[in-house]
């Protein structure tokens, strides 16, 4: 058994040239032993738990979806907006919803005080993803890259913000 307390575990943080996304995330898995670019699932783990949290008024991430990937999230606290493909749902504590490969998604923290959310991951080997609003697709090769359709490598936030 391998135990952390997350307490004690330094969160990733985020934000975006022009300050539309941000947030900051506890990679629980990571502080398990996870290591994301092993192709061994012993290593892998199959699955990927982080504590995600939104800032009022910010998004953590653009609009996309997954070609493999399933995310289950769980929100714990503060009040915010699901953008999916049928329009925007309100979200708060208690609140849990999945999203299947192929369903684009993203949260938005429209309350006052943060969005926290447990977000639980496959993370399958050979994920690519798809952004609707600035057309770019992303891929691991085995390192992340972004492309526009013709047009070569991209900024993940390019056309985004």
């Amino acid at each position: 058994m391998h135990k952390v307390n997350v307490n004690a575990v330094k969160p990733l943080t985020w934000s975006s040239p022009k300050g539309k996304f941000g947030g900051e995330g506890i990679q629980v898995s990571e502080a398990l032993g996870r290591k994301p670019n092993s192709t061994d699932m012993l290593e892998r783990h199959p699955f990927d738990v982080e504590i995600l949290s939104v800032l009022p008024g910010k998004l953590p991430y653009p609009y996309h979806s997954h070609s493999a990937q399933w995310e289950f999230y769980h929100v714990i606290s503060g009040h915010g907006k699901v953008r999916h493909e049928g329009g925007e749902t309100a979200i708060g504590p208690g609140d849990a919803f999945i999203f299947k490969p192929g369903e684009a998604h993203q949260l938005i923290n429209d309350g006052t005080e943060n969005l926290i959310a447990y977000v639980v991951a496959d993370n399958p080997i050979g994920e690519s993803w798809h952004y609707p609003d600035s057309g770019k697709i992303g891929v691991r090769l085995p390192k992340r890259a972004l492309f526009r359709e013709n047009e070569g490598h991209e900024n993940y936030y390019e056309g985004e913000e």
